[in-house]
């Protein structure tokens, strides 16, 4: 039995800014920052320095770890908790888990940060309450996460539904952004293929205009996708681009087109507003799974693995 005054760590490492925070057993926040991700050296450090002088004379007693990626969770791996590939500059093959685990001396849980959002989603969020479920957020990448059966999905490394090749939009003519595929799914419609498209901050741009237009095409036919694969009971859409809620209506709407009543489920076909959802946990969603993660690594329950 986990200690009921235990004090969990959590960090959602995202390519642009890192989330850390210290929590108990029930996942509730006690104390929260956030900081730009510069160079792995500075930004680990700045993660080190944090959990070192707030978590008090008793220390951590664990730390969950929710990162960009990719990345290579498998346990027993040499290269367990590394950042592997990334298109983040200088953060190619960096050590991360171990780096902290190391300087913290603690026991670490690792995985992508779509998956802690999906736990964190599913601990006290949209998904609480469900067991085979998707989170995707669109921000500075696209990522996905899921639990299906209450187990989260790894296998030969973790999904990356980010990078599903989707047929393009008519008409769209942009090249994408993604530095390995150009147009896949995050290279036509992560946060930097908006500004890109834009030419500058999208979120001032009316909601008619052809750029959402196309954002709904893409993440429409992602959705699909996933939903033909998982049977997720809910989607839940996260990340900064995803802030613009005007989309959600028209991607329900766009969803039950291209399904074409082919997948009988009233949650689809009814009530398509509980199928495709926002976090219920909004931004904290990851540093909350992250918390689990942590939770999990000290020996307490976080899914049915």
């Amino acid at each position: 039995m986990l200690a009921r005054y235990a004090q969990y760590g959590g960090i959602e490492a995202g390519g642009t800014k890192f989330v850390c925070a210290i929590g108990d057993a029930s996942l509730s926040l006690l104390e929260r920052i956030e900081f730009p991700t510069t160079t792995p050296a500075e930004t680990i450090g700045r993660a080190i320095e944090f959990f070192r002088s707030r978590a008090g004379n008793d220390g951590l007693t664990a730390l969950g770890i929710g990162s960009f990626g990719p990345v290579d969770p498998r346990p027993g791996s040499p290269t367990w908790g590394y950042i592997t590939t990334t298109p983040k500059e200088g953060w190619q093959h960096t050590d991360f888990a171990g780096s902290l685990r190391r300087a913290l001396d603690v026991p670490v849980g690792f995985d992508t940060d779509t998956n802690a959002a999906a736990l964190g989603e599913g601990a006290l969020g949209a998904a609480k309450g469900l067991h085979t479920f998707a989170y995707l957020t669109i921000g500075t990448g696209i990522g996905g996460g899921a639990l299906v059966g209450g187990v989260r999905i790894h296998g030969l490394l973790h999904p990356e539904m980010g990078h599903m090749r989707l047929p393009r939009a008519e008409g769209d003519k942009f090249e994408g952004v993604c530095p390995f595929h150009g147009d896949c799914f995050e290279g036509m419609a992560s946060g930097p293929a908006l500004r890109a498209r834009a030419g500058g901050p999208p979120d001032r741009l009316p909601a008619d205009h052809q750029i959402w237009t196309n954002m709904v095409h893409y993440l429409s036919a992602a959705l699909v996708n996933i939903a033909c694969v998982l049977s997720p009971q809910r989607i839940i859409l996260g990340g900064g681009v995803m802030h613009q809620r005007h989309l959600f209506p028209r991607i329900r709407r766009r969803v039950q087109h291209l399904l074409a009543d082919y997948l009988q489920s009233p949650e689809i076909v009814n009530h398509p507003e509980t199928f495709i959802v926002p976090p219920g946990l909004g931004d904290d969603a990851g540093v909350i799974g992250a918390l689990a993660l942590a939770r999990h690594a000290a020996g307490g329950d976080i899914d049915q693995e």
